[in-house]
């Protein structure tokens, strides 16, 4: 993005227009790459749903292999009615999933997908990742409290507490990998992994993010927020159209932005044979994903004590844990 700012300004133009014209030009690319993304997600989702439950849905409605059944939906998305309930508050109903898709979205800028291609290397990439992502409990929040449905606001509170629990050993057990690199680059941190990818030295901190990820994406055994045969779905139970759209787009789109954080911090980034670096990053993280969907359909959904046990009594000790030994290994191999 540099080479283009510097491009601009070679040709005259003002400062503030060329970093506009860079900011307009990321934010297009994100959006049309998240858009396609998520159309593959779902119906790569659907298959596998339909594989491991032996649904026979997925495999013959939508064309060949049901792959017109994720175009459907978006259009019958479109078209479909936008409800507010009566005594909702309007502006924070409509802004909610505004909120959350832009917590989302933001995160694709410290996202290397190869040499270069990255919107910003930010030397603080990590503490940007974990400060965005943590805007996303707040738009749904706003989603459950504005929409004046005591389900809502249950799904709410209870995305709220897992949050909070399971933020905190998500953001302990990336200690381990800042520690060794000395640096919170993205970039950095994956030219450190040349030689040797950390989710070897590292490989207890890549259970313990990959846990705690699929928690923070609201995903079974970790849902929940949503528990649809307990709160109706939850904080967006009110929520129709393109609005519930957006929320579904985000759900996605932060599957892709934790995978992709998992692939740089413990998986090598773009470090691969043969193949280009952006198709190996891309392979990694759509193979994180492909686990995460894996485990939906397989496994059940936990009891609130039994999610909060596990946040608090297991893997939070064990992040610290993981801390502590890299911090030993380190001073004993004098760094």
């Amino acid at each position: 993005m540099e080479i283009v700012y510097d491009t601009l300004s070679g040709w005259g133009l003002p400062s503030f227009v060329s970093q506009l014209i860079v900011m307009l030009a990321v934010a297009t690319a994100v959006l049309i790459f998240t858009a396609i993304s998520v159309m593959f997600m779902v119906w790569w989702e659907r298959k596998i749903s339909a594989h491991i439950q032996v649904r026979f849905g997925p495999m013959r409605v939508g064309g060949w292999h049901g792959w017109a059944q994720s175009i459907a939906d978006g259009i019958k998305l479109l078209i479909k009615e936008d409800i507010v309930p009566a005594g909702a508050d309007r502006l924070v109903f409509a802004l909610a999933p505004m909120v959350v898709f832009a917590a989302s979205l933001a995160a694709f800028v410290i996202i290397p997908f190869g040499p270069g291609l990255i919107a910003s290397d930010l030397n603080i990439g990590v503490l940007f990742y974990i400060s965005i992502s943590s805007l996303t409990v707040v738009g749904i929040i706003m989603a459950g409290w504005s929409s004046n449905n005591k389900y809502s606001v249950l799904g709410a509170l209870r995305s709220a507490a897992q949050s909070v629990s399971y933020e905190i050993p998500l953001v302990v057990s990336v200690i381990g990998v800042i520690m060794t690199v000395g640096s919170m680059s993205m970039t950095r941190i994956v030219e450190a992994q040349q030689g040797i990818w950390f989710v070897v030295p590292q490989f207890l901190g890549f259970l313990i993010y990959l846990t705690a990820a699929i928690a923070e994406c609201n995903r079974t055994p970790f849902d929940i927020p949503e528990a649809e045969s307990e709160l109706v779905a939850g904080f967006h139970v009110e929520y129709s159209g393109m609005r519930f759209a957006i929320f579904f787009l985000a759900e996605y789109a932060n599957m892709f932005v934790v995978s992709a954080i998992a692939t740089t911090l413990f998986l090598g980034g773009w470090h691969g044979p043969l193949l280009p670096g952006w198709l190996w990053f891309l392979l990694k993280t759509y193979f994180i994903i492909f686990v995460m969907m894996w485990l939906r359909w397989t496994l059940a959904r936990l009891r609130v004590d039994q999610l909060m046990n596990l946040g608090w009594k297991f893997l939070l000790p064990l992040a610290f844990l993981n801390m502590g030994i890299t911090g030993l290994i380190l001073v004993l191999q004098g760094q």
